[in-house]
């Protein structure tokens, strides 16, 4: 194909490039999906959904094998799946023994092989009938410990003002081979209807230091909980952040239930926002036809807190729902997943993701969906997606629900993608820039860019799926003044085609389409 040829088929098909989505499954009516990338081998995936299925890749997310957990303690939902830094995967869900209660327990299984097998489990939390229910978990990426919370309904769905729901804590400091006995970590009991009265959605997250931040929704608001000495002692009351207006539990219409339950983060990275705590959700304080995406942060271990920013930046009064968010603790970049109607007047639905790289100030939002889907308000849809990012790489998963049909999905877009997709740099604050030339090249590319300070420095090639072709500059220190590198296009042994440049100083990260041609 002649130049002239192939760049005008690039230019026409760009935008089909960057639009990857995958079907995970649509075996078993799966959803509430949750989702991971080893930081060990980022190639490995692995997702968990509804009520006993986990799909396991190998190369980035591109093709999947769904298989069925078991468990001498029953697998019944709410998976949750958690990474350490060895590469082993953890599948936390509910119980259902054979021969016990329901949901008695919050049940760990482990693969340290990456999924090809798991042990039967362990558990915490068992409290006679007492109900355990809604797990979330973080690990310490210094030591690997796991810390789990959960809400304990002392009879889930009872009206008696004698029974109620509480936030539990749980850690384990071996791998998940045995659980510390669980610390109650609310003083403000919620009761057991499972409405905005009841406490729910705690998400734990761990600071640079080891230090422990949970965030929950109950009959206070928005609220929030730390310990600094990795769980034995935590703030004897939780602490109001935000009052979230009109509640957790809301209507959203074509949708069985809805919700707009937390998600704590906090950047452990090198970035300059290392130490900030982020919260996320969702709530209808706008109006009840006007659902919107909120976060707030602290810089201070959670002793003074931001006003909410508001993260979909749509200026219709239309739904945005069943939110969630990640970090990538290899740049400090911000991602939040969400369903969104702004493009339509009835229950049509997108998927939506919003990246924030200047600490959650400001967010660039991206539609991930190639098509939308009508949900059905008969058929459960789940109360929550997942997503998942390291070093550049995005994994997002969300149910489908088109006229009664489920499945669920990922994206392979790269962080570079969704930056360059459609909004210009130049609405993110300016701290560097550089120039990529000639463009296209079919035998050096030269890269130039200033530094005004000691900096590190990476400069990587992706192709358009996300791989690392090829790492021109890796984690070198860098003085003062203006550098240009040369890239020779013919070493680099890749077909003609789009690729992306990527330049990191310091962490932050900035990225130009490039053309090489054979």
């Amino acid at each position: 194909m002649n130049t002239i040829l192939l760049l005008a088929f690039l230019l026409i098909a760009g935008s089909q490039l960057f639009a990857q989505n995958v079907m995970i499954s649509n075996k078993d009516f799966p959803h509430e999906p949750s989702i991971m990338i080893s930081p060990k081998h980022p190639g490995t995936i692995i997702a968990g959904s509804n009520i006993d299925n986990y799909h396991i890749s190998t190369d980035t997310g591109r093709t999947w094998t769904s298989k069925k957990l078991t468990s001498s303690y029953g697998v019944w939902g709410d998976p949750i799946i958690a990474v350490d830094t060895t590469g082993s995967f953890y599948f936390f869900h509910l119980s259902n023994p054979p021969k016990g209660i329901w949901i008695d327990r919050i049940v760990c299984q482990k693969t340290t092989d990456n999924g090809s097998s798991w042990n039967d489990g362990t558990f915490m939390g068992r409290n006679g009938t007492k109900a355990q229910d809604k797990e979330s978990c973080a690990i310490d990426i210094r030591n690997n410990n796991l810390y789990l919370t959960w809400t304990q309904f002392d009879k889930y769905g009872s009206k008696s003002t004698a029974d109620s729901s509480t936030i539990l804590f749980s850690k384990s400091t071996d791998g998940g081979e045995s659980w510390s006995n669980p610390l109650r970590l609310n003083s403000i009991a919620g009761d057991c209807i499972d409405n905005d009265n009841t406490v729910e959605g705690a998400t734990p997250a761990c600071g640079p230091n080891g230090e422990l931040y949970v965030s929950w929704a109950g009959p206070l608001g928005l609220v929030f909980n730390k310990s600094l000495d990795q769980g034995q002692s935590w703030l004897p009351q939780e602490k109001i952040v935000d009052p979230f207006p009109d509640g957790w539990y809301y209507d959203i219409p074509g949708i069985q239930r809805a919700n707009g339950l937390p998600f704590t983060v906090c950047d452990v990275s090198q970035s300059p926002y290392r130490g900030t705590i982020y919260i996320n959700w969702s709530d209808q304080r706008n109006g009840v036809e006007n659902t919107d995406i909120w976060i707030i942060k602290s810089t201070d271990h959670g002793d003074t807190w931001s006003a909410p920013i508001k993260v979909n930046d749509d200026a219709s009064n239309r739904h945005q729902f069943f939110t969630s968010m990640t970090i990538d603790q290899t740049t400090g970049h911000l991602y939040c997943l969400f369903y969104d109607r702004r493009n339509y007047s009835g229950d049509s639905t997108d998927v939506y993701l919003a990246i924030s790289i200047d600490g959650g100030n400001t967010w660039a939002n991206r539609k991930v969906s190639q098509s939308p889907f009508v949900p059905n308000p008969d058929v459960f849809f789940g109360d929550y997606t997942g997503i998942t990012a390291h070093d550049g790489i995005v994994r997002p998963i969300w149910t489908r629900l088109h006229f009664g049909a489920m499945s669920i999905w990922t994206d392979l877009r790269h962080h570079n993608d969704y930056i360059t997709s459609s909004v210009p740099l130049s609405e993110f604050p300016e701290s560097f820039s550089f120039e990529n030339y000639p463009n296209p090249s079919d035998e050096f590319v030269f890269v130039s860019f200033k530094l005004r300070s000691q900096a590190t420095v990476n400069l990587k090639v992706y192709d358009v799926h996300g791989n690392i072709v090829s790492s021109i500059i890796s984690n070198e220190s860098r003085s003062y003044g203006k550098y240009v590198e040369k890239i020779n296009v013919k070493k680099l042994n890749i077909p003609s085609g789009m690729y992306m440049l990527s330049l990191s100083i310091d962490g932050e990260v900035k990225t130009a389409k490039q053309f090489f041609i054979k």
